[in-house]
C-alpha cells in the first residue's frame, strides 16, 4: 500500500474547469498590470501566470507585442494604431473600391448607351456629353 505523503504547495487556490467555457477577455489595464508584475524584480512570467491561473505563453505574448508597439511608437513619433482599427479601415478600402468600381462600370455603360443612342439617331445631339477626348 501506497504512503500517503503531504506535499507541500503554495497555492492560493484551486480552479476546476468542468466543461465548456468561454474564451476570457482581459482589458489592456489587466494586461499591462500583468506584464509590469513579471516584470519586477524576482518575478517570473511562469509565476504571476499561475498566480492569475492563465497560460504563460500569454502574458509573453502581450509583452511582446508592447515592446514591438513602443518601439514602433518611438521610431514613426506617432502613436500606436490598433490592429482592430487598421483591419476596419482594410475593410472601409475594400467597400469603397468595390462601390467605385461599380459606379465606374455603370458609368461605361451608360456612355455606351448614349453613344449607341447618338448613332441611331435616337436622341439629339444637344445637350451632348463631353467628349471622351476631353476626358
Amino acid at each position: 500500500m501506497p504512503s500517503l505523503t503531504t506535499m507541500s504547495n503554495n497555492a492560493d487556490r484551486v480552479e476546476v474547469f468542468a466543461g465548456i467555457q468561454r474564451r476570457r477577455r482581459y482589458t489592456a489595464e489587466q494586461k499591462m498590470a500583468f506584464v509590469q508584475e513579471a516584470a519586477q524584480p524576482g518575478m517570473t512570467i511562469s509565476y504571476v501566470a499561475r498566480r492569475h491561473g492563465i497560460a504563460p505563453s500569454l502574458i509573453f505574448g502581450w509583452r511582446r507585442r508592447m515592446s514591438e508597439g513602443g518601439k514602433e511608437a518611438i521610431r514613426a513619433d506617432d502613436d500606436v494604431v490598433s490592429k482592430a482599427e487598421i483591419l476596419s479601415l482594410q475593410k472601409q478600402i475594400r467597400e469603397l473600391q468595390r462601390v467605385l468600381g461599380k459606379k465606374t462600370l455603370e458609368n461605361e455603360i451608360l456612355r455606351e448607351a448614349v453613344k449607341l443612342a447618338h448613332e441611331k439617331k435616337l436622341i439629339s445631339r444637344l445637350p451632348s456629353l463631353p467628349d471622351e477626348d476631353l476626358l
